[in-house]
């Protein structure tokens, strides 16, 4: 599915055919989250849940910061 860029004001905004934002249950003033991936990138709409999960992961990876990089040694 093909997806187009625009400026919006200052920003870079990602318009989303109707398809796939009624696949991805997402409608205008939505929140989603865009992941990097060893293969791209991947769009999900917001979840609370996942969004304490990521916090927590974050928290934890700058905690463990030194452990994390001799261990990926």
């Amino acid at each position: 599915m093909r997806a187009t860029v625009t400026k919006i004001g200052n920003s870079t905004g990602l318009i989303l055919p109707k398809a796939a934002a009624d696949r991805l249950k997402v409608k205008q003033g939505d929140i989603v989250y865009l992941t990097e991936t060893p293969d791209g990138y991947t769009v999900t709409p917001y979840d609370p849940e996942f969004a304490e999960q990521m916090e927590a992961a974050r928290h934890g990876m700058s905690e463990y910061r030194n452990a994390l990089h001799e261990l990926a040694r």
